[in-house]
């Protein structure tokens, strides 16, 4: 199916100026607590791409019959439906990644992206449009966690997805793994990082004086 340019603005904006990270700053809390390893961040980041598509779908479907008094209980409901389908997948396919993930999987459903996009898009646009805006600020959220992920295992453990990546003759020479990348503060540095090279790319994004 070929995507018209307004579609294709709906579903790459997310991925880069419009990125819900590094340009919108939501979901921070979870791109600090998930990415000291990089499989849970890829994991949550698949996570809530799947919860945000689908929660844009369902309440893009039940728009036009959803009382404006009750509509952010609706979305609660459904948010909170897929988070627990989701939880329970892991539970019963990737439990010591769920462990992980701790209740940070539960807490999809206060992510300030999804009730964004739940809000600012789903109710007032169709279905097919509303899951590609999902799909889109999931992978936007998704790819920032993963880059975090890679760089605080790696320099932190010397591993990637649990495998050693750095050779035994580096720690035999004296290289030592960097053990602040283990904490939090250090995802924020990163991410500050990542804003900095984001802004540095696109001019238009620069606040002015």
């Amino acid at each position: 199916m070929a995507l018209s340019n307004k579609t294709k603005a709906v579903l790459l904006g997310p991925l880069n100026k419009n990125n819900p990270i590094i340009v919108q700053v939501l979901g921070i809390c979870s791109a600090l607590a998930v990415t000291s390893k990089l499989e849970p961040a890829l994991v949550m980041a698949i996570a809530v791409t799947i919860v945000t598509a689908f929660s844009n779908v369902i309440i893009s479907m039940l728009r036009n019959t959803i009382p404006n008094r009750i509509r952010i209980i609706v979305q609660l409901v459904v948010v909170a439906t897929l988070v627990t389908l989701v939880s329970e997948v892991l539970k019963a396919f990737a439990y010591d990644v769920n462990k992980q993930l701790s209740v940070f999987v539960g807490l999809i459903v206060t992510n300030c992206i999804l009730m964004g996009r739940l809000e600012a898009f789903a109710l007032g646009n169709g279905p097919w449009p509303s899951f590609l805006d999902g799909i889109g600020n999931g992978l936007g959220y998704g790819w920032i966690l993963v880059v975090i992920g890679f760089v605080r295992e790696l320099l932190g453990s010397g591993t990637l997805l649990g495998y050693p990546i750095i050779p035994k003759s580096f720690y035999e020479a004296g290289y030592q793994n960097n053990g602040l990348m283990m904490l939090a503060p250090m995802a924020l540095l990163l991410i500050g990082v990542i804003i900095w090279i984001h802004r540095s790319q696109n001019k238009e994004l620069q606040e002015t004086a």
